[in-house]
């Protein structure tokens, strides 16, 4: 009986110590925008749909008219082509995506058109919620719909960059 009195006590001090923990837990807002230092950014970190997702596409490979073709492509898919043209040369990788904090979510599923092939350059001062696609002489073709879908499930969800906290959710 005595045992029994000794572990519903423990039980009742273990609860209580969980109750104090979580009330006084000073972490708790850690990885949100309350609990953003001074000065960082809040990143946008909602997945869009194709229709939201605003780019520039660049070619910097030796093949002519490609920014053109792939802007179309990409037109196609219900993105929204602001400028298309020449970047310098010499990107060696299938794609280079540029953004900033509001460009986050929109990166994060062009992403998965480039099979997760697609080097990432935040710029954590960039206002525009804007991607430039840097299109490199890897890239061969963008993924297709179902490519895309299988991409988007290995990446999970956007996160918000290094120095950046994630944007509040509009509860709409």
């Amino acid at each position: 009986m005595r045992a029994l009195v000794v572990v519903g006590l423990l039980a009742v001090l273990a609860l209580v110590f969980v109750v104090v923990a979580m009330v006084k837990d000073t972490q708790g807002k850690v990885g949100t925008a309350a609990g953003c230092p001074d000065g960082w950014p809040l990143a946008d970190v909602t997945l869009r749909e194709p229709k939201d997702v605003k780019i520039n596409v660049y070619n910097a490979t030796e093949e002519p008219g490609l920014a053109g073709s792939v802007a179309d492509d990409f037109r196609n898919r219900k993105f929204q082509v602001k400028k298309e043209g020449n970047a310098p040369k010499g990107v060696e990788e299938v794609a280079l995506l540029r953004f900033g904090p509001k460009g986050v979510g929109s990166a994060h599923l062009l992403r998965a058109y480039f099979l997760n092939n697609a080097e990432r350059q935040y710029d954590p001062k960039r206002k525009d919620d804007t991607v430039d696609v840097v299109l490199g002489n890897g890239f061969q073709q963008l993924a297709t719909t179902t490519e895309v879908n299988q991409s988007l499930g290995d990446l999970g969800s956007p996160v918000a960059p290094p120095g950046s906290c994630p944007m509040p959710v509009d509860d709409k």
